[in-house]
Parts: C-alpha cells; sequence; structure tokens
C-alpha cells in the first residue's frame, strides 16, 4: 500500500505534460521556449525536494500549485538583476549601493546622449576627428586652476595611468603611513608594481618630516607621491609632510608631484579639515598632478578625474594604456552635466543630491521623519514607531572621522524578527536597506528624498501582511 510521499511522488505531472497545459504555452508567448523549460523542470524539482524532506503541505491541487510556482519563476526571471533601492542607512556614498546618486540634469544628458548618436569624437565646428576628453576638460580647468585635465573610467585607473606615464621604471618616494589599501584588496604597493613605478619608502608609520624625502632623493628618483588617506585617520603622536610642502620639495629638486585625493573636493564641505585641502588649494600649493573620484565627494557618475601641469597631462593622453581606461559616453555626459552644476556656483550645486543630503537641515530631516512616522503608524496599529536622533556617515572611504548628526525613525514590530524583516524589506517591489540596531529597524532619513517616503511604507506593509499570513488571521 503507498504512503503519503509515494502517493505524492506518483501525483508529479511531467515537463512534457505541463508544456501541452494552456497557461505554459501563453507563457512561451511571452518568454522563450527553454526560459519556460526550464522554469517547468527548475518547479518540479523544488517539489520534488519538498515531498523528499516532508515539507509538502499544501491543499491546493498540485498540478495547480506547481503551474502557479512556475509563473511565480517566470516573474522573478523577469526582474532586473540591478535594480533601484532606497538607501534608508545614512551611509551617503554607500559603496554597496553606488555611491552618488545623480543629479537630474545628470540622469537627462544620459537619456539624450543615449537615444541616439552624439558627437562623442567629432566636432562640430570643422567637421572633423575630435576628442572625447574635450567635452570636460575646459570645465575642470576653469573649476580647478588647473592648465590641463584628463577623465578614465575611475580613479585606481588614475592612479596607474599617472605612474605609468610619469615614473615608470623610475623610484616615487612616498611616506609609510600613506601606503593604503582601499576596497577590494587594492594596494598603493601593487598598483606601483603594475605601473612599472619603483617604490621607496620613508618614514615612520606614524611619523614622516620633509627630511625623510630629501635624503631618499637620488638621481633614479621620479616622482614624489603623496596620497590622501581616505578610509581612515591616525591620531595621537603623528606627523605628516603637507601638500606645499612637498610641493616645495619638487620644485626644489626639480622632481614632479602627484597628489592622490582620492575622494577629492571642488569646494570645502562642512565639518573637513582645513588640513584636507580641495583639488584647487593642491593645485595652487604647486601640486604638479592631483587625481580624484567623480562618484564620491563630486556626487557624479564614476570616473578618475586627473588634473595638472599641460606637459604631464599630455604624456597620459598620448600612453597606449589610456584607450584600455577611457570613459564612455553615457559617464562623460553625465559627468558634464554635474561639472555644469558646479560652474553655476551654490544655485547649481544645490542641484547636486548628495550636496543636498550631506547639508540637508535638521529641521528638513525632522519634516521627513514625520511623514515617514505617520505612515507607519497608519499601517501597523501594534508596532512602536519613533522618531530619534542618530549619527550618519559620508561613506565611501570619505571623511572617516566625520560623524553626521541625522534624524531617523525606528520600527519594532510583534511576532517578527529583525533579520527576517529586513530580508522582506530587501525583495519588496523597490528594495529598502535600512539598519539594525537597539533591537530595532532604523530609516535614517539623510539619504531618504522626500519621493521615496511612500515606497518605504509601501515595503513595510508586507511585515504586517506577513504577520497575518503566519498566524492566519
Amino acid at each position: 500500500m503507498e504512503n503519503k510521499q509515494q502517493q505524492l511522488f506518483r501525483h508529479l505531472p511531467s515537463v512534457d505534460e505541463l508544456l501541452g497545459k494552456v497557461e505554459v504555452i501563453e507563457w512561451t508567448k511571452i518568454y522563450s521556449r527553454s526560459m519556460v523549460v526550464e522554469g517547468v523542470r527548475h518547479t518540479i524539482q523544488e517539489i520534488r525536494q519538498m515531498i523528499q524532506a516532508n515539507q509538502f503541505t499544501s491543499s491546493i491541487p498540485m498540478e495547480e500549485l506547481i503551474i502557479e510556482r512556475i509563473g511565480q519563476w517566470l516573474d522573478r526571471q523577469a526582474i532586473p538583476s540591478l535594480r533601484r533601492v532606497i538607501n534608508a542607512t545614512g551611509v551617503v556614498l554607500h559603496t554597496n549601493l553606488g555611491r552618488a546618486p545623480l543629479a537630474s540634469e545628470a540622469i537627462e544628458a544620459i537619456k539624450e546622449t543615449a537615444q541616439g548618436y552624439c558627437n562623442l569624437e567629432y566636432n562640430l565646428a570643422t567637421g572633423e576627428r575630435g576628442s572625447r576628453y574635450d567635452h570636460v576638460e575646459q570645465l575642470l580647468i576653469e573649476l580647478t586652476g588647473a592648465e590641463s585635465a584628463l577623465v578614465v573610467n575611475n580613479n585606481a585607473a588614475a592612479v596607474i595611468l599617472v605612474l605609468g606615464t610619469m615614473a615608470s621604471q623610475k623610484e616615487v618616494i612616498i611616506s609609510r603611513g600613506q601606503l593604503v589599501e582601499i576596497g577590494g584588496s587594492f594596494r598603493i604597493p601593487d598598483v606601483m608594481i603594475q605601473s612599472g613605478a619603483k617604490l621607496v619608502e620613508v618614514g615612520a608609520t606614524n611619523k614622516t618630516h620633509v627630511t625623510d624625502y630629501t635624503r631618499a632623493i637620488t638621481e633614479e628618483t621620479g616622482l614624489l607621491l603623496r596620497v590622501h588617506t581616505s578610509n581612515f585617520r591616525m591620531i595621537g603622536f603623528t606627523a605628516e609632510v603637507s601638500s606645499e610642502q612637498l610641493a616645495q620639495i619638487g620644485k626644489q629638486y626639480s622632481i614632479p608631484v602627484y597628489e592622490d585625493q582620492g575622494s577629492g573636493m571642488l569646494f570645502r564641505l562642512p565639518g573637513v579639515s582645513e588640513g584636507d585641502l580641495t583639488v584647487g588649494e593642491a593645485i595652487s600649493a604647486g601640486i604638479d598632478v592631483v587625481s580624484f573620484s567623480g562618484d564620491k565627494l563630486l556626487g557624479g557618475t564614476q570616473a578618475g578625474i586627473i588634473v595638472g601641469k599641460k606637459r604631464f597631462i599630455d604624456q597620459m593622453k598620448r600612453h597606449p594604456l589610456l584607450r584600455a581606461l577611457r570613459m564612455d559616453k553615457l559617464s562623460l555626459a553625465a559627468l558634464e552635466a554635474t561639472l555644469r552644476l558646479y560652474r553655476k556656483g551654490d544655485v547649481g550645486k544645490r542641484n547636486i543630491p548628495f550636496v543636498q543630503m550631506l547639508t540637508a537641515s535638521k529641521e528638513e530631516l525632522i519634516g521627513k521623519a514625520e511623514r515617514l512616522a505617520c505612515g507607519l503608524k497608519r499601517d501597523h496599529a501594534s508596532a512602536v514607531v519613533q522618531i530619534m536622533e542618530v549619527v550618519g556617515r559620508a561613506g565611501g572611504g570619505s571623511l572617516p572621522e566625520e560623524a553626521i548628526p541625522s534624524v531617523a525613525v525606528s520600527l519594532t514590530l510583534p511576532h517578527i524578527g529583525l533579520q527576517e524583516a529586513a530580508s522582506i524589506l530587501r525583495q519588496a517591489r523597490v528594495p529598502v536597506i535600512c539598519r539594525i540596531a537597539e533591537e530595532r529597524l532604523i530609516f535614517d532619513l539623510r539619504t531618504v528624498s522626500i519621493e521615496e517616503i511612500a515606497w518605504i511604507v509601501e515595503a513595510c506593509s508586507s511585515l504586517s501582511q506577513r504577520r497575518w499570513a503566519e498566524h492566519g488571521k
């Protein structure tokens, strides 16, 4: 006599049987046949494993359940892997969430450039071939005071290009305290090896003096390098050679000086140390070449921006590696639009989301928090919803010491674990990423726009739905 498990296995339909069903045939008109077949096989195997584990408890007829789950599987496959999410963590330049969101002007520039042809490398005035770098070079010159400028696809590429151009097979002197590692195990010594430069370490981890550099200079010295320790700070018994001092050493010994600023600032941001120079200040101090990221404190798209003396930039433009590192047309369009906002001064900067978030007042944040709290209380009668003061971060390896006061809404729900709740929010139509602290979900409003508040409320409504479903109410 068959047991329940054997009966269930016997009722499992075959792949061919399911492919003949009307609903499945309709799906082949929307998706490719191979994708539908994969969905059928995947679902049958999923049900088979549930039966084997004695976890199949559905009261829905098996064939009906399988067809329903095939449809759900196909719907999931149609969801793009790369999606918009809501950043409610309070980390403004969250590397894992794509760093700086773009200004509407930059988004429009991407759209305009993408939907047709463009003059990427075509000079409209002469009708001849042009350079893709011309679209942003003059803007960068105006904004930084540099003689020339060049852009590549990110700042790591910029570092490799600068070192490979200015110091290949030559010695590069750098303070031991600046031999940093950034995300993805990207280390300055390893980059030097790839560029062909020879590393010369000077000073101690915590202290480096002018004499450490001057004693290390030889006929083989090709470059003095200063790396901004963007993602950490050393405090206490420390000393370092400033940009101005290093520029003076370079001038005295006729050796070029390069500063990798990492995050880079075009204007001074609130709370930034006076010791951290803007890009323009570094150029004014006599630094020959400066590089920095486009998607950090600039608030634009991913890019490696190089500014400095024309003779060095011209050499980089002729380097064979440049073609492998060049920016695409859409990134260039977004970068140009962002730089044009900076050229408009304070009026333009206010349209850059990163600047808006970093400079938002407490009153603005409280207004958004009250709106979110009202929506959550409406949908979660049994929950504890509170407005609270919290501390956020710039993120993205920028301003590591700067704690940014912010305002958040906390949500404590009965009958559902915090990790499970966070997981459900990540699976929402518009995924919501929040923090978990003090036994509650925390939504930091500094990184949430007014338009996104309704989406957070919608995502959180599924937490109540899950609770009701689990308790059969």
